[in-house]
């Protein structure tokens, strides 16, 4: 079993692996789902400093953990559930719950105002049917700022949503008009 902040130093690596680098480590990821096989994922990790004496029970125990249920591991295979800017996997389209959340931070309020939520990197905005996913993200960079997000609005101007599993949506942009600031989900207001 691996301590805290070992998990915690190898989600991050399998974060980079699985949605941003796998070539760098020379994994191959299938285009339509983004996943590959665990075995060859444990074999790459193997080969870096460090991780030699890792197993398949480590990688699982990262995927059970993740405060996000940032990864899915099913049939012998391991997949990023989100967050990729490696490719674009596909997504059924999904009817969204009436209202969505975005976290994000007063910094790039002002560019959110005028152009709406773009993947900035990604591949889709990220958006989640709770507020506590949202907080965790918008925490992360600096002064949070709630997003709640119109989805019946947004459909009418034509934006396709996706579930990407445990409470997590995707969607390639949000425009302004279907976005309003709320409170921070920790108590404090922003206008």
């Amino acid at each position: 079993m691996l301590s805290e902040a070992r998990e915690k130093t190898l989600s991050k690596l399998m974060t980079k692996i699985l949605r941003h680098s796998p070539e760098s480590f020379g994994i191959r990821l299938d285009g339509a789902d983004g996943s590959c096989d665990a075995e060859e994922l444990l074999q790459a990790l193997r080969r870096l400093p460090d991780w030699s004496r890792l197993t398949l029970a480590d990688i699982e125990q990262v995927v059970r953990n993740s405060d996000k249920q940032r990864f899915e591991l099913a049939e012998g295979r391991i997949r990023a559930r989100y967050g990729h800017s490696s490719l674009q996997p596909a997504y059924e389209e999904a009817e969204p719950p009436p209202v969505l959340y975005h976290g994000t931070n007063e910094s790039v309020m002002g560019s959110i105002r005028r152009e709406g939520l773009r993947p900035m990197g990604r591949s889709y905005v990220h958006l989640s049917a709770g507020k506590h996913f949202a907080v965790m993200a918008g925490r992360r960079r600096g002064n949070l700022v709630m997003l709640e997000v119109d989805t019946s609005e947004a459909r009418r101007h034509g934006i396709t949503f996706y579930y990407a599993g445990n409470e997590v949506w995707l969607a390639a942009a949000i425009p302004p008009v279907c976005l309003r600031q709320i409170a921070d989900g920790e108590g404090g207001e922003h206008s």
